[in-house]
């Protein structure tokens, strides 16, 4: 019971709210799930603030902006979206703030902060317009199976490189690891274990397994944390700090197109990968409440700007949680709230270690598969597409950039065949961007 008798009709009402009944699924999962996406994505605030700080953000400062940003995000998106979806800091734009905007152009990181602020007000001002909305609509729903499963590899390689299974290999890019590496034979161990409960139906069998992991990891000396000065205090060096007249004063509009471009492309992306992971995308490929998803993550670019973060986006690692069962938006709430927690609490969430999220990251890739039945592979104008877009996530590390190949191919071969429709103007529109984008790219 997760509330006394006297509170029963507050959780009756937060239940039809939440429509638990509808989505099959009740407080001690949800709030298992929201843990188990915390536990998988908690590495953002040891990782975010590190890189910040090789832009001059105040490490302190940086760390306490990450947790409050991704708390604000996951908990607006699980009160008015209603899903299992969390949100915090994105990695790659994070790096493209420090070492592109930062370090190479020598922009100071408050005025690269006014620019995530303005790429964040276009975000809320397209949504407002139904654009984004429009984007989504564009994109063949053949294509969505296809991100799922490019984001599945793409997590399951991220996990492979954490448990050292996979590493950097000068001759071949690539190359397998030494599996006598405690936290390879321990992320294996993890992987096996995780796989055993989910066999037997045990519920929040990824949570069971990281923390089983991470206490035997303890006295091996694999799992530890460093102490530093943290807290609500931190914030004050870099809450409205931004400096969004120099932003505008500098020309750095390519800049702010980078920061919306990715961001939009990465958000809808992931949201097609949980939604469809979760089962709550319609028969006919709609998705409900779609003008209050992207509302949050727009909503939370703007926030984390305020208080000191690069852009703020959508967490594939939720789909961790949803494998554990989360359906709702308590899920994001409950992650929402314990990264509020790691305000004061950062230095501790090192404590689980690689070895322990590795196997989770592997385990929820698997999974992600399933959706590649969907694809008709027979067909070529849909299979090399969907091929593309499949293999160029992880081998880019970019969802965005799969995506963009894939439309990009959808385009041309639809062209090529005879097949094309007016009614597809916006993917052909889509299609010419991604083609600029990938220009522009290899001319700097």
């Amino acid at each position: 019971m997760w509330f006394p008798n006297a509170y029963l009709p507050m959780r009756k009402r937060l239940e039809a709210y939440f429509e638990f009944a509808h989505l099959g699924t009740n407080w001690r999962t949800e709030v298992l799930a929201g843990v188990t996406t915390f536990l998988t994505m908690a590495y953002i605030v040891l990782v975010n603030p590190a890189i910040l700080a090789d832009a001059g953000v105040p490490l302190p400062a940086a760390t306490a902006a990450t947790c409050l940003s991704a708390a604000f995000g996951s908990i607006l998106m699980g009160i008015i979206a209603r899903y299992p979806i969390a949100l915090a800091p994105g990695m790659g734009l994070n790096a493209y703030f420090t070492y592109t905007v930062c370090i190479n152009m020598h922009v100071p990181w408050q005025t690269a902060l006014g620019a995530v602020f303005l790429s964040g007000v276009i975000f809320l001002a397209i949504t407002a317009a139904g654009i984004r909305q429009m984007i989504l609509h564009a994109i063949p729903h053949q294509l969505y199976a296809a991100v799922a499963s490019g984001i599945g590899l793409f997590i399951a390689f991220i996990g492979f490189q954490h448990a050292g299974l996979v590493i950097r290999d000068p001759n071949t890019l690539v190359g397998m690891g030494n599996i006598r590496n405690p936290t390879t034979y321990l992320s294996l161990f993890g992987l096996i274990l995780m796989v055993a409960l989910e066999i037997r139906k045990v519920k929040g069998s990824i949570l069971i397994g990281v923390l089983a992991v991470t206490a035997i990891a303890w006295p091996m000396g694999l799992a530890h944390w460093t102490q530093s000065e943290i807290g609500f205090a931190a914030l004050t060096k870099t809450t409205f700090k931004l400096n969004i007249g120099a932003a505008l004063s500098k020309g750095l509009l390519e800049i702010i197109f980078v920061f919306f471009f990715v961001d939009l492309f990465d958000n809808l992306g992931t949201l097609v990968a949980v939604t469809k992971r979760a089962g709550l995308i319609k028969a006919d490929h709609s998705i409900p409440r779609l003008n209050r998803i992207l509302f949050a993550d727009a909503a939370s670019t703007v926030f984390g700007s305020l208080v000191g973060t690069s852009t703020v986006t959508s967490y594939v690692e939720s789909t961790a949680g949803v494998a554990a069962g989360g359906r709702s938006g308590i899920t994001a709430i409950v992650t929402g709230l314990l990264f509020l927690a790691g305000i004061g609490a950062a230095p501790f969430i090192g404590i689980v270690p690689s070895a322990a999220t590795a196997p989770a990251l592997i385990l929820v890739g698997s999974m992600m598969l399933a959706a590649i039945n969907e694809i008709q592979w027979h067909d070529p104008l849909v299979a090399v597409p969907a091929f593309l877009t499949l293999v160029l996530i992880p081998l880019t590390y970019s969802i965005a950039n799969g995506l963009g190949f894939g439309i990009i191919a959808w385009a041309v071969l639809h062209l090529a065949a005879g097949k094309a429709r007016k009614q597809d103007w916006l993917l052909y529109l889509l299609a010419a961007l991604f083609l600029a984008r990938f220009v522009y790219i290899g001319a700097t």
